[in-house]
């Protein structure tokens, strides 16, 4: 079951709920607040699925008092430490209000890019317009109440002469420095202290003022129930770091308890995300800003980032090749699985899981049934060869012309490619053809070497089709033997200097058949040394054989020697018996074994050695004239 139906069988959903969400808008956003953005975005997306009658709101905070610099920002904002972020300025070249309005109208374009729909409310309006004003009484006219909750649940304790409440001082308009010690009724009597918090110093004004319409605000854990109260919210979620055993949504649900009488919100405590395995922060500019993501990453794809994991689960998403890669081939994988081609038998969807059908379709910004959708890894190398248009490669690929919803996701990732090559990606990660055999191809094995060149002479003859290119590189790895992720390594390193790519049959289809094959006859290798690194010895092929006999249907062979003057060390009579072995599912493995003799000549050795196998009815074998090696 999808985990937001587990958690939506805790509900009553014979009645209506009220989904609710909010920032800070003190710096940039990060890409990891759009982790509850989106978690709640799905439940609402579900209750509306069921028919329930739901709202989603969203709350800005922007009457917070600005307790850290955003960063690189310092040089304008340091003079207004402690103030409501709605009464600080925003940076000179910006026409936005504010400092709050500045960052998070940002944030919102995420949304509507996201498909994210809700309803904005800002906590300035709700102060100023006397819509909190009742219960900031209550809390107020209960202080030790929630003194009292802070000490049972957290385990902190406050004077007698605390109240949770702080005002803007009418002397120096800050907010974040002032400390309410009493309240009558109508007035609270309040100091704006000057070493109350260590980020901004109070001028030491002590005065009396209202508490309502805007002349103050809420502590955050307090706000959380004046806003669960008057909203009348019931599904609320938030990150690991407030729904600790004792942490402030344990405040918060007691006092809404205590004081209203209401239980708290349907929590969802969701883990961290992550980038390179480091926790976002705006203030230090640690991790991407999620305008920033919503530039690199279609939006279903980002959407499908933070919806597939369940909220418990930290997500670590490190910009690397690989794990780009992984993420849009998984998400390439669930709408093969969700949405069959048309004439595909409809029964296969329906063993596909409901995690699986849950995740992709709500990942969707709208439904778009099945299209087709380009490998990321293969646009990757489109883009970077300049010779190429990425758009008329794939619909070669698909065999007819693209459709609309084709290109705009094509067009999606052609624009991806580009961002990552451009901000995330390694000089060692980006894939340049070398016009010259790399220097580090030099460092290949005696295996890898005598792959390339075998498979330069079979490419010669070898349609030029991607799939009978790829099914041609593992064949010939297949005769060396040599292990697949070598073979391939050999390829990159030799074309890209590096170690990985793209699908090589696709990669080479966009190449000159004779620039790919005098690149792979570019490296030269020992006849022996290969020999002697691929080579086993005729019992060790013989253990083989009763292995895998049932499983034969051909065997043939190819004797070769080497003269004791051509190479020292080597003696006159050794040499190896090459083997190509075909199998029932008409694969063919090559195999090599080391023979020697002191005595007789290496051709009758093997002749001798051949013919025992045959006698002994472990295979039956024909002579074959292999190409030399």
């Amino acid at each position: 079951m999808f985990w937001c139906d587990q958690l939506l069988n805790k509900l009553n959903l014979n009645e209506s709920q009220v989904v609710n969400d909010s920032k800070t808008p003190s710096g940039r956003a990060h890409v990891g607040a759009l982790r509850g953005v989106i978690i709640h975005d799905v439940i609402y997306k579900i209750l509306q699925e069921k028919g329930v009658p739901v709202r989603y709101l969203f709350g800005v905070d922007d009457y917070d008092p600005l307790d850290e610099l955003p960063y690189g920002k310092n040089e304008h904002f340091e003079q207004y430490l402690g103030m409501p972020l709605c009464n600080v300025p925003p940076p000179s070249e910006s026409t936005a209000s504010d400092m709050a309005d500045y960052y998070i109208n940002e944030f919102f374009e995420v949304f509507d890019y996201l498909g994210v729909q809700v309803e904005k409310y800002r906590l300035r309006d709700i102060y100023r317009n006397g819509q909190f004003d009742e219960v900031i009484d209550r809390i107020l006219q209960q202080a030790a109440t929630v003194r009292q909750v802070y000490k049972t649940v957290s385990n902190s304790n406050r004077p007698a002469h605390w109240y949770p409440f702080q005002v803007i001082c009418e002397q120096c308009g800050k907010l974040g420095t002032t400390e309410v010690s009493d309240y009558d009724g109508k007035e609270v009597t309040y100091t704006c202290r000057p070493t109350l918090v260590k980020w901004a110093k109070g001028c030491g004004y002590q005065g009396k003022m209202s508490p309502f319409s805007g002349h103050g605000k809420l502590p955050w854990k307090l706000e959380w129930v004046a806003k669960w109260k008057f909203f009348g919210i019931t599904i609320e979620g938030a990150g690991k770091d407030h729904t600790t055993k004792g942490g402030s949504r344990d405040v918060a649900a007691q006092c809404l308890k205590e004081i209203f009488q209401q239980q708290s919100p349907l929590n969802i405590p969701y883990e961290f995300f992550l980038v390179g395995g480091a926790k976002m922060s705006s203030s230090r500019g640690v991790g991407a800003a999620a305008k920033e993501m919503a530039e690199f990453l279609p939006p279903e794809i980002l959407r499908f980032l933070m919806i597939r994991p369940q909220p418990h689960k930290p997500i670590n998403f490190p910009v690397d090749e690989d794990n780009i890669v992984k993420l849009f081939n998984e998400f390439d994988r669930y709408h093969t699985l969700t949405q069959p081609v048309p004439t595909a038998d409809v029964s296969s969807v329906s063993n596909v899981s409901d995690e699986i059908k849950r995740s992709y379709c709500l990942s969707e910004i709208q439904p778009e049934g099945h299209y087709y959708q380009a490998n990321l890894q293969l646009i990757e190398a489109l883009v970077q060869l300049p010779h190429l248009d990425p758009v008329p490669e794939i619909e070669k690929r698909k065999g007819s012309p693209l459709t609309e919803i084709e290109l705009k996701h094509l067009h999606r990732r052609i624009a991806s490619v580009k961002y990552w090559l451009n901000h995330y990606a390694t000089e060692e990660e980006k894939l340049r053809l070398r016009e010259t055999l790399p220097p580090q191809a030099n460092q290949l094995t005696v295996s890898q070497r005598a792959f390339l060149t075998l498979l330069a002479q079979e490419l010669l003859n070898t349609l030029w089709e991607e799939e009978t290119l790829q099914a041609k590189i593992f064949a010939v790895a297949r005769l060396i033997p040599i292990a697949q992720p070598l073979a391939f390594q050999a390829i990159y390193r030799v074309l890209f200097d590096r170690d990985s790519g793209p699908k090589a049959g696709n990669l080479f289809v966009f190449l000159n058949r004779d620039f790919v094959v005098n690149r792979f006859q570019e490296l030269s290798y020992d006849k022996v040394e290969f020999w002697r690194d691929t080579a086993i010895t005729s019992a060790q092929f013989e253990t083989w054989c009763q292995e895998q006999k049932t499983e034969m249907t051909s065997v043939l062979t190819r004797i070769d020697s080497i003269d004791i003057d051509s190479v020292a060390g080597v003696k006159a009579q050794s040499g190896i018996v090459e083997l190509v072995i075909t199998f029932s599912d008409h694969k063919t493995y090559g195999q090599r074994v080391w023979l020697e003799s002191a005595t007789e000549e290496i051709q009758t050795v093997a002749t001798q050695w051949i013919q025992t196998l045959t006698t002994q009815g472990t295979l039956s074998i024909a002579p074959f004239p292999l190409p030399p090696t």
